[in-house]
């Protein structure tokens, strides 16, 4: 099958369900067979980018190093999903200006539901004052002003969400 490369970005607060709907979408579009990369934000912390630390200036480079590879990938016709919470809007706009194919998911849910889930265990931390410049309690979150697609996790299904993005990308012909 000869596809389209494009770039699903996915942004959100920690424990929003970036990377749940982007593993369902995963699972969704391979047993259509596609093929794509998952290029999410924990593991690229873990592997690409132990280097920087959590000040807007490493977060901007950690979110342009991701683009890079991510624009690569897309280039020679992969689907590349990149559930990471990016929290600075100019940045978004950066890398979208540099992928020809890119499609913003914002995956919306209440800090308070997030909060709730706390999957990492990470709110509770940041409550205790073990972790500082935290997304959405002590850094800021910009949240996208007009993305491709909204998946408010606080009111739909997964399977919801990834029907929404399924739908945003025939649309815009980058699947059949």
């Amino acid at each position: 099958m000869k596809q389209q490369g494009v770039v699903v970005w996915f942004t959100g607060f920690s424990g929003a369900g970036k990377s749940t709907i982007a593993q369902a979408l995963t699972d969704k579009l391979q047993s259509q067979g596609y093929q794509l990369e998952v290029l999410d934000g924990d593991e690229i912390r873990e592997n690409l980018t132990k280097d920087l630390g959590f000040s807007k200036e490493d977060r901007d480079t950690n979110i342009r190093r991701i683009g890079f590879v991510a624009k690569l990938l897309a280039r020679n016709g992969v689907i590349v999903l990149v559930p990471v919470i990016s929290p600075y809007r100019a940045i978004r706009e950066e890398i979208r200006s540099s992928i020809n194919n890119f499609v913003e998911v914002f995956v919306n849910a209440p800090i308070s539901v997030c909060e709730e889930r706390d999957v990492k265990g990470l709110y509770k931390q940041v409550r205790a004052g073990k972790i500082k410049q935290f997304t959405g309690i002590d850094d800021p979150y910009e949240p996208p002003t007009n993305p491709e697609v909204e998946c408010r996790t606080d009111l739909e299904e997964v399977s919801q969400s990834v029907a929404k993005i399924i739908t945003k990308m025939e649309t815009l012909g980058y699947i059949t």
